[in-house]
């Protein structure tokens, strides 16, 4: 997947599991409040029911893959209304 550069999506509650792996760029991840920034080679694991924002607020767009368990789906998701 491609975030580019200044992309943002809204907070979420999903109710799976997701596993995201940063090939290029960076990325911002806000898990219940704390901020971190992830760069190429680094991974993290969030479990559902957190509330997490993902953002690309740098100037170069970020490559990553995330595996969702189970698999992603609008309807696990639960997203703030933007």
């Amino acid at each position: 997947m491609v975030a580019p550069a200044g992309w943002a999506e809204p907070a979420q509650w999903p109710q799976f599991d997701e596993w995201t792996l940063i090939s290029s760029g960076k990325k911002c991840v806000e898990i219940n409040g704390e901020q971190l920034i992830l760069e190429a080679g680094q991974s993290i694991w969030v479990s559902k029911g957190a509330k997490v924002r993902y953002s690309n607020p740098f100037d170069e767009p970020c490559d990553y893959w995330s595996v969702c368990l189970p698999a992603f789906s609008p309807n696990l998701v639960h997203r703030e209304p933007s």
